[in-house]
């Protein structure tokens, strides 16, 4: 059976292992996470649980949204999400951190920084032109577009300027260094997507 929380990344650490070496982690706030409800295949057509995540101001909300958590006798939360492949949950259980274990793999999804308009030499990693003998002033420019002739044309997804990050990413095969279900936090060696604060799911690895 698969696994999934909703969290939210509170940021950067290190702690030592047993060994004594150094293990960069990322804490992220794991749940708890109330059920919201509980899909079925007779029902909905396919199996899922809806989970709600931080609390919420019933103003804040919509009538649909805020009809849902009536229904299911829960708090009103500001982030809803589906997740699969867990079973043996009813409307109004927690899905907690402790869920999970040091030692598992997981997958962390979320939406990664924006880093607004940027040029070529940023966003694509290419090389700038010389500073000197004539070269400028075309020195972080994106180079030729293509030939005049033939195509006449510029080619699709040439690397050019434009809005970079704010996408949907997920970072696979990640380990659970520590969870510590007092504080509803689990650490996670290595960066996970997204800024400070940002929602992030976690679940069971597909690899």
């Amino acid at each position: 059976m698969s696994k999934a929380i909703i969290g939210r990344k509170v940021g950067m650490t290190q702690i030592f292992a047993e060994d004594g070496k150094v293990i960069p982690v990322t804490v992220v706030e794991a749940g708890p996470c109330p059920v919201v409800q509980v899909k079925t295949v007779e029902t909905d057509g396919y199996a899922a649980l809806k989970l709600g995540f931080l609390p919420a101001k019933e103003k804040a909300l919509t009538k649909p949204d805020l009809g849902q958590f009536k229904k299911a006798g829960v708090k009103p939360c500001k982030v809803l999400k589906e997740v699969k492949g867990m079973d043996g949950y009813k409307v109004g259980d927690e899905v907690k951190a402790e869920i999970f274990a040091a030692g598992e793999k997981v997958d962390v999804s979320g939406v990664s920084k924006g880093h607004g308009f940027t040029g070529v030499i940023k966003k694509w990693n290419q090389h700038r032109l010389k500073e000197t003998h004539g070269v400028g002033p075309v020195h972080r420019e994106p180079g030729s577009m293509g030939s005049i002739s033939d195509p006449s044309r510029v080619f699709k997804h040439k690397h050019l300027a434009g809005q970079w990050g704010v996408e949907n990413v997920t970072v696979q095969n990640l380990e659970i260094v520590r969870v510590d279900a007092g504080r509803n936090a689990i650490l996670i060696k290595g960066a996970v997507p997204g800024p400070k604060g940002s929602v992030v799911t976690i679940r069971t690895t597909v690899k």
